[in-house]
């Protein structure tokens, strides 16, 4: 058997290869070193920022760490008082129960609040603050859903307290106003926090002062004094666990209360002056003419301020803004009229003042005045015959001022005009004081875009002249103007505060009286007018309504016309109510030595003397001699014979 040989080939054999020891451990330690420089300087970095976080921002974090653990709990301060110059209270605060809710508490709101409601009285109006609080704040502040609670309110939900988690029994201070409406505009209200509240406060660097406050002053002297009258916020630091529960109290700094307001007004002579009106919308405004202290601030219809700490009702609100008698707007400071013939005076004594006219110089007064193409009718038919300064005044002659307009012209009147603040702010202590208007060239150019609308006519300065035209001035203004007249040129700057007590220490600081300026005006000319005025009230104009009175007062009566009557006779009976003329008053008394000048408005009221002067004679009888008005003030019943009052000459 043969075998056959098969021959296997071997693969070729390559040289062996050695690792070099020494470029691999150079390799491994470069490598090393690369990994150890990155971890160093990992470390590098990390202590970079531990030296950050526990040197650098020690103190800030060092703080934050201590804000979780401690909570600042606001304490609410008393608001301070407002009280008229014998001490009677107008503004206070009173502590009573409210049943709030902490809404991030509460897994179902609605039906919650439904339970509340079977054992407290929530009515929609309840509920429907409620939601509008809820969409404003935060979910962890409680939200009152009910307020002043009664006692028996308070026991049914104590028994029943287990049940409602997150539903809790608080005490909050209310602010009150005992008087109701009496002299709301003056006062003004407070109400809740909003935007525009919030962006005041910090403008005033006010924010830490206003933690935890939910009420901001926002008309009259609550909102004008709203920094003196809050005073202080207190605060406890509180200890709180992980879960916001307090654990124990810390320290305390206790609040302090607001200042008090004490005020120049006279509650009684402002009841009075309120109650004069009798249900007729109005203004009046009577001043101390030696101090320039308001006395009486009235504007009627006024309005409860009460309704407006809790946060007023749809329904309130809604009868408030869409009554045609605007009870929110203070007639007194922020609505200007026509003058009328109070105007007058003024106009007299610019004529003594410039040498335009002589006491003793007489016009005779045929009932009308012709300028060019038009006549101006006197309000008297046939006219007053011969007129002089003194009957001009107290017979309240038109004719004598379309002469006298005429002769001085507008310039004249407006430069006269302004010194004693006609056409601008008084500057009173109370925000929203409008400007009005003192016509002049220089105005209508500003007030009218077209060419043909700037140009001032000679026409409109016989209507300037009898308080008529483009004028237009404030309640307040004309009692400024009046007091001023009064003391003899000097004028101050009205003001409703006399001084603003610490409720702490008791210090009183008083407003002084701060004089504006004084008129340089002639004595002789200044006695001029006021026995002419004088003689409004003793054989004039306002005679009627001042018969058998126990001093001497100086006034003037005045119409202002509210539309154009356009050639026709006025007929007070035939006019719709709200289309009959304004009816004014301004007046100062006892005249050798006035303690009390005032403006009266009355809207629609016809004559001044039928229905202003009156109301200035309680005022008058009241803070003079102490007399108590048995009714409101009578609507003397004249014909246009026995009236020498002017029914506001035609444009």
């Amino acid at each position: 058997m043969r075998f056959a040989m098969r021959s296997f080939a071997r693969p070729s054999m390559r040289p062996a290869e050695f690792r070099n020891p020494e470029q691999d451990l150079l390799l491994f330690r470069r490598r090393l070193a690369v990994v150890s420089g990155f971890v160093l300087f990992a470390f590098f970095l990390l202590f970079l920022r531990f030296f950050w976080l526990q040197v650098v921002q020690h103190e800030y974090y060092s703080t934050r760490a201590e804000d979780n653990r401690i909570s600042l709990v606001p304490i609410l301060p008393n608001r301070g008082l407002i009280v008229d110059r014998a001490g009677t209270v107008l503004a206070r605060n009173y502590s009573a129960y409210t049943l709030e809710i902490t809404p991030d508490k509460v897994s179902d709101l609605e039906s919650v609040i439904d339970e509340l409601a079977q054992l407290v009285d929530i009515q929609p109006r309840d509920r429907k603050r409620f939601r509008k609080l809820l969409d404003e704040s935060r979910n962890f502040e409680s939200l009152p859903i009910r307020t002043r609670l009664s006692d028996e309110e308070v026991a049914r939900f104590v028994a029943q307290r287990f049940r409602f988690p997150g539903v809790d029994i608080k005490a909050r201070l209310f602010r009150q106003y005992p008087q109701g409406a009496l002299a709301s505009h003056a006062l003004g209200y407070i109400g809740r926090v909003n935007d525009r509240d919030l962006e005041l406060i910090e403008n005033h660097d006010q924010s830490d002062n206003y933690r935890g406050t939910e009420h901001y002053g926002k008309a009259g002297l609550e909102q004008k004094y709203e920094f003196e009258l809050h005073g202080r916020t207190g605060f406890e630091k509180v200890e709180v666990d992980a879960g916001g529960r307090a654990v124990r109290m810390i320290s305390r700094t206790a609040a302090l209360p607001g200042n008090n307001l004490i005020l120049t007004l006279d509650a009684g002579l402002q009841a009075v002056a309120e109650k004069a009106f009798g249900g007729r919308r109005g203004a009046l405004v009577a001043i101390e003419p030696a101090s320039g202290g308001i006395l009486a601030l009235v504007s009627v219809p006024g309005y409860d301020p009460n309704l407006f700490v809790d946060g007023i009702g749809q329904a309130d609100w809604e009868a408030l803004n869409v009554s045609e008698d605007k009870p929110m707007i203070n007639r007194a400071l922020n609505s200007a009229y026509p003058p009328g013939s109070t105007f007058k005076p003024f106009m007299a004594l610019a004529a003594l003042e410039l040498g335009k006219r002589a006491p003793r110089q007489a016009i005779a007064d045929p009932g009308y005045f012709t300028l060019g193409s038009h006549t101006f009718m006197d309000d008297k038919p046939g006219g007053h015959g011969m007129v002089d300064m003194y009957r001009s005044i107290t017979q309240s002659c038109n004719t004598y001022y379309f002469m006298l307009a005429n002769d001085l012209g507008i310039d004249a009147i407006a430069g006269f005009m302004r010194p004693f603040g006609f056409g601008s702010r008084s500057g009173v202590d109370i925000e929203g004081e409008a400007e009005g208007v003192l016509p002049s060239p220089e105005w209508k150019k500003k007030r009218f875009r077209k060419p043909e609308q700037q140009k001032w006519y000679s026409g409109e300065t016989i209507s300037i002249g009898i308080g008529q035209g483009y004028n237009a001035y404030t309640p307040i203004q004309l009692a400024q103007a009046a007091a001023t007249l009064a003391n003899d040129g000097v004028m101050y700057r009205p003001h409703l505060v006399r001084e603003i007590e610490n409720i702490t220490t008791g210090a009183r600081t008083p407003v002084e009286p701060e004089p504006l300026r004084i008129l340089h005006l002639k004595p002789a000319n200044l006695d001029v007018i006021k026995q002419a005025m004088i003689g409004v009230t003793t054989e004039g104009t306002a005679a009627r309504a001042f018969a058998g009175v126990e001093y001497v007062a100086a006034g003037k009566t005045g119409t202002a016309q509210v539309y154009s009557l356009r050639g026709a006779a006025y007929q007070r009976d035939r006019v719709k109510e709200r289309l009959r003329d304004h009816a004014l008053f301004i007046a100062f008394a006892p005249a050798a030595a006035p303690k009390i000048a005032l403006a009266v408005l009355v809207e629609n009221g016809g004559f001044g003397a039928q229905s202003a002067a009156p109301i200035a004679r309680q005022v008058l009888d009241y803070w003079l001699l102490g007399k108590q008005p048995q009714s409101a003030a009578p609507v003397i019943e004249e014909s246009v014979e026995e009236t020498v009052e002017e029914a506001a000459g035609d444009e």
